[in-house]
């Protein structure tokens, strides 16, 4: 039976559900040679930079990886599922995540077949 965070384990992969900043930072330390600190810095640009353009509400397009949006969600009534009581949901900005058609084709050829799923 799988598992909700499993992963499968490639020579490449860490033992960790979760890649890191700092996993991202360490990589770049091992495979192009930047410092530690460099690698640091590099990291925390690229994602302050991500950041900033979807708070000013720009989409951000990575080649190859798919695009981040920013939905303005509007108000809506919701509902307690313990008491059944409504609660309004108030409008907010949500980030969503589109994969690339060449992840996607990446994600479909490294899965595993569907039947072994249930397992």
């Amino acid at each position: 039976m799988a598992t909700r965070n499993s992963r499968p384990h490639t020579a490449d992969a860490d033992d960790g559900v979760t890649l890191t900043k700092a996993e991202l930072a360490e990589r770049l330390f091992d495979r192009i040679g930047f410092n530690k600190r460099e690698s640091k810095d590099i990291v925390d640009a690229f994602f302050d930079l991500i950041a900033e353009r979807l708070i000013a509400g720009e989409d951000v397009r990575i080649a190859g990886f798919g695009q981040f949006q920013v939905r303005d969600k509007p108000p809506r009534p919701g509902r307690n599922p313990r008491t059944g009581e409504l609660v309004p949901i108030e409008a907010r900005r949500v980030v969503t995540f589109h994969a690339s058609p060449k992840l996607k084709e990446a994600l479909q050829a490294g899965a595993p077949d569907a039947s072994d799923a249930d397992r």
